[in-house]
This record gives structure tokens, C-alpha cells and sequence, in this order.
């Protein structure tokens, strides 16, 4: 059986959720991405491959409100609605349109529980504003309990019920992860943005984060995710595209991209090609 993922994403005639054209960025002298055109269709799971240094992570900062990109459009695009230019947007701004991030380093609040922790995403949601947490009024009590409910729901959904009340810090590792994804997800993204999320978990750890991957593109979240676990990227992706140094060397499907002889020369290896 082959493991590849061969077959068209979910709806070949689906409507792109982002659309990323000619994006450059440069640090002094080194151009870290050079031109490079991207997008992500409607239930689509899309992978970002390349060697360190390749430039994935700088194109998800520059796509996500961290670095201005220095020339390049992008697009968030809802579905049914216009496209919206994130060129200059704030990274709060950027989720509160619709588009959602992890980090290749886990970012969570140590001391606070899980539960508090997934409620902060979903704060970015909320309408209650500065009076509303200084005077506490029914709306605002509601809200709270609509968050906390919500909240508790969406840990369970990604295998996080028994540590509801468990402090970030004293979860397994392969859970923080899972925590991290569930805390993203609150803000109510319809594109999700995935940094190495396999990154130090076993393969226990790594087949259930497939399976997550999976429920989340089914819910109607497409995913845009960086990957250095081949095995999980030929699984999991509709389509991949490939850098190296800045550029982009290859796109297609998984099938196409492990016979493709520049992306086994530029990082997959001779001897993965010819699996």
C-alpha cells in the first residue's frame, strides 16, 4: 500500500481561503523568501517543506502580522466574502479575521490551567470590552460562562478532558502541543496554521496529532502547516510545496513531490526518494 497521499484535495473547484502572491523578505543581505506564490484552497490541507533555513518559518511570520514583508500581496478570504489584504495588519487583527497559528516553540501560559488557557483565545471573540470586565454586568457574566463552556468543550474534542484543570506546565509534552492547537482553534479560525507541530513528540503522540489534523480539516478548518516529519506530510497533505533558500523549488501532490529529483537533492535525500 502506498502511503502517499494521491488523491485531489476535497473540492478541486474550491474556493481559496489565502492567496499569497510574489512574497519577498529580506534580512540585510539574505533574501529569506525570494517571490514566492502560495495558496489554500476550502478543506484543504496544504505542507510547507524545505531544509533548515529554507525560509518556511519567516514566510508563516510575514503572513501572520510579525514582519512586513518587503514586497507581495496577501489575501485572507472568507467564504462568500471579499478578499481582505493582511499586508500591515496587526497579528491580533490578522485572527480576529480568521486565520489562527501555532508555534514550531510552544507558547502557552505555564501557570494557568488548560482551561484558562484555551479561554484566552477565545477572548479575542468577545463584545463585552473595558466597562464590561470593570463592571461585570449580566452580558459579561454570560459571556464568561459561554467561553468557559465553549472552552471546555473544544478540550475535549482534541483529547484534552482529563486535563481540563491541570496547569499547562504539568501536562506531557505531546499534550501541551495538543493544547496549544486547542487554544488556537478558540479564536474560531477558518484557516489554521500549523509550525512543526509533530516537533519532538514519539509516534504514539504523532499518529493521534494526524488524526487531530484530520477532524480539524472535517470541522471546515483548511490547514497551512510546516513539517519536517516526511512520513505525516505524505499522509496527511492534499498538496505540498517545497523551498530552498528562499525559493520555491517544487508544488504537487505528495506523489509528485517524492519523484520530484530537485526536492530529493535539496532535502528529502536520495534515499527517501527511492522509498
Amino acid at each position: 500500500m502506498n502511503p502517499d497521499k494521491t488523491s485531489a484535495p476535497p473540492d478541486a473547484d474550491a474556493q481559496k481561503v489565502l492567496d499569497v502572491t510574489s512574497l519577498t523578505m529580506s534580512f540585510g543581505g539574505l533574501r529569506a523568501v525570494d517571490n514566492v506564490d502560495l495558496d489554500v484552497k476550502e478543506g484543504e490541507i496544504v505542507a510547507l517543506i524545505g531544509p533548515n533555513g529554507a525560509g518556511k518559518t519567516t514566510f508563516f511570520n510575514c503572513i501572520t502580522g510579525i514582519y512586513p514583508p518587503d514586497t507581495g500581496d496577501i489575501h485572507l478570504i472568507p467564504k462568500g466574502g471579499k478578499p481582505d489584504r493582511l499586508n500591515g495588519m496587526k497579528p491580533n487583527k490578522i485572527t480576529s479575521r480568521g486565520m489562527a497559528r501555532t508555534f514550531q516553540n510552544i507558547r502557552l501560559f505555564q501557570n494557568m490551567t488548560a482551561l484558562e488557557n484555551v479561554m484566552v483565545g477565545r477572548h479575542c471573540r468577545t463584545k463585552s470590552g473595558v466597562l464590561g470586565a470593570i463592571f461585570r454586568g449580566p452580558r459579561t457574566r454570560r459571556e464568561e460562562r459561554d467561553i468557559a463552556t465553549s472552552s471546555f468543550t473544544l478540550l475535549h474534542n482534541v483529547g484534552l478532558g482529563e486535563f481540563v484543570n491541570e496547569q499547562a506546565k504539568n501536562l506531557p509534552y505531546g499534550a501541551q502541543r495538543r493544547l496549544e492547537i486547542a487554544r488556537a482553534l478558540a479564536t474560531d479560525p477558518f484557516l489554521l496554521l500549523l509550525d512543526e507541530p509533530a516537533a519532538g513528540m514519539n509516534p504514539q503522540e504523532t499518529e493521534k496529532l494526524m488524526e487531530l489534523i484530520e477532524t480539524i480539516r472535517k470541522s471546515g478548518v483548511s490547514i497551512l502547516l510546516i513539517e519536517h516529519d516526511m512520513k505525516l506530510i505524505m499522509r496527511i497533505s492534499d498538496r505540498i510545496l517545497v523551498l530552498d533558500h528562499g525559493l520555491k523549488i517544487a508544488e504537487g501532490n505528495p506523489a509528485e513531490i517524492r519523484s520530484n529529483q530537485s526536492v530529493i537533492e535539496a532535502y528529502l535525500g536520495s534515499s527517501q526518494g527511492a522509498n
